[in-house]
Formats: C-alpha cells, sequence, structure tokens
C-alpha cells in the first residue's frame, strides 16, 4: 500500500463495477477516501463494504445534475473535502449500421456519457475552486479518438467528451484545477461484449490484453500529484491502438497492395 493520495478525497462514478471499482479500490490503497456513486445500489454498496470503511456508497444517477450535486456535498460533509472527481459512469449504444439505427437510445446514452460528465466537472469544480483546487479526470475512449463503425451515438459521447474537458481545462486552470481524460481501448468490462481476441490481434500492437487496473493506473496519474503540470490532455490506455496496427498486419497490407498492383 503506497499514500499517492493520502489526506485526499476522491468520487468515483460508474464505481460499481470494472475500471470503477479498479479504481476505487487502487484510490483506497493509495491513502484516499472515497466515494463511489453508482445506479448499482447492490453491487456499489458491496464494493464499498469490503474495502473498508475509508470508502463509502452514494447512489447517483449521473444525468440528473441534482443527485450528481448531492452526491458532490456527501463526499463533503462525510469525509471532508472533495480533492479527485473521477468522471467515469458510461453506457454503450446501439450496434446497427447507422441507415438501420432509430437512434431511439440517443437522449439516455448523452445525458449519462457527456452530461454526466458535464455535472460532476462542475459541481466538482465549483467546491474545489473554493478550496485550492483539484485534479478532475473523465473517461472518453478510443472510440473517441478515431473513425469508425458503430456504436455511433457512444462513439459520438465519446469524442465530445474529449472536447468539453480540453475547453474546460483552460477555464478551471484559474483555480488550480486539472482536467484530463484517460481513453480506455479493448478493456473487459460490463459494457465490452464483443470478443476482443481478433480484433487485439488484427488492430493493437502490444498483444497483451489489457485489464481494468491498466486504466486504474492512469487514472492515478492523473489525480495525484505527480501529473501537477498536466491538463487538457488525453491519456490512451489501448495498447498502442491509437498509434497504427501491429507491425504484422501492416505486412499483410503491403504484401495485398503489391498483388494487386502486379501485372
Amino acid at each position: 500500500m503506497g499514500q499517492e493520495l493520502g489526506g485526499k478525497v476522491a468520487i468515483v462514478t460508474g464505481g460499481a463495477s470494472g475500471i470503477g471499482a479498479a479504481t476505487a479500490a487502487l484510490f483506497a490503497n493509495e491513502g484516499a477516501k472515497v466515494v463511489v456513486a453508482d445506479v448499482d445500489a447492490e453491487q456499489g454498496q458491496a464494493l464499498a463494504t469490503g474495502l473498508g470503511e475509508t470508502v463509502a456508497f452514494f447512489e447517483t444517477d449521473v444525468a440528473d445534475a441534482d443527485q450528481v450535486q448531492a452526491l458532490v456535498d456527501f463526499a463533503v460533509s462525510h469525509f471532508g473535502g472533495l480533492h479527485v472527481m473521477f468522471n467515469n459512469a458510461g453506457i454503450s449504444s446501439s450496434f446497427r449500421r447507422f441507415l438501420k439505427d432509430d437512434l431511439s437510445d440517443f437522449e439516455r446514452v448523452m445525458a449519462v456519457n457527456l452530461f454526466g460528465v458535464m455535472a460532476g466537472t462542475q459541481r466538482a469544480g465549483r467546491h474545489m475552486a473554493e478550496h485550492g483546487g483539484g485534479s478532475i479526470i473523465n473517461t472518453t475512449s478510443m472510440g473517441g479518438l478515431t473513425g469508425g463503425g458503430p456504436p455511433f451515438t457512444y462513439r459520438t459521447s465519446k469524442a465530445a467528451i474529449i472536447h468539453f474537458s480540453r475547453c474546460v481545462a483552460t477555464d478551471l486552470a484559474d483555480y488550480g484545477i486539472r482536467v484530463n481524460c484517460v481513453a480506455p481501448g479493448h478493456i473487459e468490462t460490463a459494457i465490452t461484449t464483443y470478443d476482443m481476441a481478433p480484433v487485439i490481434r488484427v488492430h493493437q500492437p502490444l498483444q497483451r490484453r489489457g485489464t481494468p487496473d491498466d486504466v486504474a493506473q492512469a487514472v492515478l496519474f492523473l489525480a495525484s500529484d505527480r501529473s501537477a503540470q498536466i491538463t487538457g490532455t488525453v491519456v490512451p490506455v489501448d495498447g498502442g491502438t491509437a498509434a497504427g496496427p501491429p507491425i504484422g498486419q501492416l505486412k499483410v497490407l503491403h504484401e495485398g497492395l503489391k498483388a494487386i498492383d502486379a501485372p
């Protein structure tokens, strides 16, 4: 156990499972007092209880700004402050091809993925601005960094998070508040239901399969004083996917192109 976050209070939204749960556990191990926020009260409470008395659960739908405010108020009253806000809650959207997508989930996906991040950033930022600053980390996605097929609404929401975070990082810097993003790629969570093995083989230079803890380690860095000079940036945790495909796949493509050009 280290003390990277000793004396700090953190909120982790979407904290009942996956990346959120891994981050809440890591934050607690690094000395922080942590509020786990989620719509899944049973799983969230079980996680908080298992992590000990320095972790508390607060049921929250981040699409509701009043609930987000209540979450911030709870963290401040229960643990005495708020220094780190990890806006991690998110949901996926339809995987239909665009012309067949009725867009019926657009409002809910945007409410959770984008508005939830905006509300969390604002309500945490208001407290931090009056109490010496802090660190806000928002979860985007590799799907927000690159183009590609469905899920279109999900990708759009995650791209918007990046732009919002960069913009607000400049606005909140005067208050000593840093705003950054993590962009997970091919990490197994409740909303990544596809077969990752062939995708990793074709698209990810590092063939090692990533875990929620890999993302949590990046979030810890952005939450800690080690990143004191970093704001407005995006940290991909994707095994190099955003950089380009594995060299073996480039060779396959090159050979294919030579075959096409052959007389």
